[in-house]
């Protein structure tokens, strides 16, 4: 039986590549964040911009997706 083929990879202008970029870089640096280690005025900082994050990764979706 034949396997479908997977779709081509997306091509990223070169804005929403560094988008994407800093949204990995944004979870990386959190992900090894010492949260114990932050005051909480540092926690706010962190969780405001994984906030900011996670919004813009999510308009880059609504951007590249397939009118329905």
């Amino acid at each position: 039986m034949h396997q479908p083929q997977p779709p081509d990879r997306l091509r990223l202008s070169p804005t929403q590549s560094t988008r994407l970029t800093m949204a990995s870089q944004d979870l990386a640096d959190a992900r090894a964040a010492d949260l114990a280690s932050l005051d909480v005025p540092g926690l706010i900082l962190l969780v405001e911009r994984l906030r900011g994050s996670l919004d813009d990764a999510l308009r880059l979706i609504k951007e590249l997706a397939p009118p329905p």
